[in-house]
């Protein structure tokens, strides 16, 4: 079919259109006397002058005519762009609207081509969907005209990398490289060239080239540099191309999916290796206690949550822990645990304990957080160099439960605490000290542990209930990591399912 050449806001003429001046000369008439439009401008042919009103052919639609058929097609007639009297309009040329009145496009709209060629006279047979609609098609002759009709609505790219009629100059000096020389319809190089331009201009659509028989090893080629298929011309018709151009589209729609899935997949390893970087690595050399810790973030595929741990010796033998949990439990609170912790253990080793530690870590939190209702909870201990005496200090967190040898696990006093970072600016913090006795086992958690529910109802496993759990473990044998595991494993299974809460446990031992 005669490919129309575009301009803006025009009603282009289908496939084998008769000339459009009598048409639209009479659609003027019809409009100017107050009469619906006919077919004549989209695609129905020359009109008699004198045809009366009755008689004049009724619209398109839905792709077929009424039962009075326009006047004869002119086959092979070249078709011109034709200026719609309301530049409003819909497209005559797109079945699914009507041609009486304008109005607006139905939801669901059909592939829209776009045809880059030098020749505005390609013949392009007619298209259809997976809906049966007609494929728009909108013509450039270049890049540059290209790119203004390149729109979100245009699905498919049909480049006619035809080369032009060869001169007695191009024989004798053919142009060599891929460098873009004189754009689509080129001879060598610059047809590819102007594929990749397309493919830059283009990312997101299907691209089709259009080539001679002769040239199958370049149209194979364009393949390879990024288009979805080839076609050639002279096999090309209306059932070929359709298909074509519905295959590319869908081709074009899963590799998007695919590098957006491999993008997706990148990024978590990424953020795998990042937030596995930033959990904690205990620092115990030459200590005789033993640590275990377990750590189950709330937010799903994440590593990394809002709780925060940590466990270092200082020179002086004495070895201090310490976890904490800021409220909320985003990649935002996940990112704050993280610079606390850090802060907390550059502040240990320079000296700080106690009081005096934890007030500057609250001065970190108020310049780092981001609204100033985000609070953290806190718990540090900091146990002397023999083993057996420590020092507690509690910032609005649950405190430690403590198992000696021989005893049943106990939790540690809460009534010494003193608030949580953030709420209070002159708040203090007693420091607290327990003996620990010759052999023990201190437990260290977050309240993600207790939180959870007992079975489908609303009560809470709390403290008490997590001190009956994990005395029942160590009573089986359990120690360490085993020890640790078990017992989150349980909170689970008397929650029903995962934990909404990050959950973070450490435990230090001595035998």
């Amino acid at each position: 079919m005669p490919v129309p050449v575009p301009h803006p806001r025009t009603a282009v003429l289908p496939h084998q259109a008769g000339p459009a001046d009598s048409g639209c000369a009479e659609n003027a008439r019809a409009a100017a006397v107050g009469m619906p439009a006919h077919g004549g401008c989209s695609g129905a042919g020359p009109l008699p002058r004198d045809l009366p009103a009755a008689e004049l052919p009724r619209p398109v639609v839905d792709g077929r005519t009424a039962a009075r058929p326009s006047a004869g097609h002119a086959p092979g007639a070249t078709t011109e762009p034709v200026t719609s009297a309301t530049s409003e309009a819909p497209d005559a040329a797109d079945p699914s609207t009507a041609a009486v009145e304008p109005r607006p496009e139905p939801p669901a709209q059909g592939l829209t081509l776009l045809l880059i060629g030098e020749d505005p006279n390609n013949h392009v047979p007619e298209m259809w969907d997976w809906a049966g609609r007609k494929v728009r098609l909108r013509t450039a002759r270049n890049l540059t005209e290209a790119e203004r009709l390149l729109t979100d609505d245009v699905h498919c790219i049909l480049l006619d990398l035809t080369p032009a009629e060869p001169t007695g100059r191009e024989d004798r000096d053919p142009p060599r490289g891929d460098g873009p020389v004189g754009g689509p319809g080129g001879r060598g190089g610059d047809e590819l060239a102007a594929l990749r331009a397309v493919l830059r201009m283009a990312p997101a659509q299907a691209v089709l080239v259009l080539t001679c028989e002769t040239d199958a090893e370049r149209a194979a080629e364009a393949v390879r540099v990024g288009a979805q298929d080839y076609l050639f011309r002279d096999e090309l018709d209306g059932k070929v191309l359709s298909r074509a151009v519905r295959y590319a589209v869908e081709r074009k729609r899963a590799d998007l999916a695919q590098r957006q899935l491999t993008e997706s997949r990148l990024r978590a390893q990424e953020n795998a290796r990042l937030e596995r970087g930033l959990l904690p690595t205990p620092l115990l050399d030459g200590s005789e206690l033993r640590f275990a810790a377990c750590y189950r973030p709330g937010r799903s595929r994440a590593l990394l949550g809002g709780d925060f741990y940590d466990t270092v010796r200082t020179p002086d033998g004495t070895v201090h822990a310490m976890i904490g949990d800021v409220c909320g439990h985003g990649p935002d609170e996940a990112a704050l645990g993280v610079e606390l912790r850090i802060a907390w253990r550059a502040l240990t080793f320079a000296g700080l304990y106690g009081d005096e530690l934890l007030a500057t870590l609250q001065k970190v939190l108020e310049n780092e957080r981001s609204d100033d209702e985000i609070f953290a909870t806190l718990c540090t201990v900091d146990i002397s160099e023999d083993g057996h005496r420590a020092g507690v200090c509690l910032a609005g967190h649950p405190a430690p439960l403590l198992a000696r040898a021989g005893e049943q696990p106990e939790l540690l006093p809460y009534e010494f605490g003193g608030p949580a970072l953030g709420l209070l600016p002159e708040a203090r913090w007693p420091r607290r000290q327990v003996e620990l006795g010759a052999a023990w086992s201190l437990l260290m958690y977050t309240d993600g542990l207790i939180e959870g529910r007992i079975g489908e109802g609303t009560a809470r496993l709390g403290q008490d209930g997590m001190t009956e759990l994990v005395a029942r473990q160590m009573a089986s044998g359990l120690t360490g990591d085993e020890l640790l595991e078990a017992s989150v494993r349980e909170v689970r299974a008397l929650n029903g399912g995962e934990l909404t809460d990050d959950v973070a446990v450490l435990l230090l031992d001595r035998r």
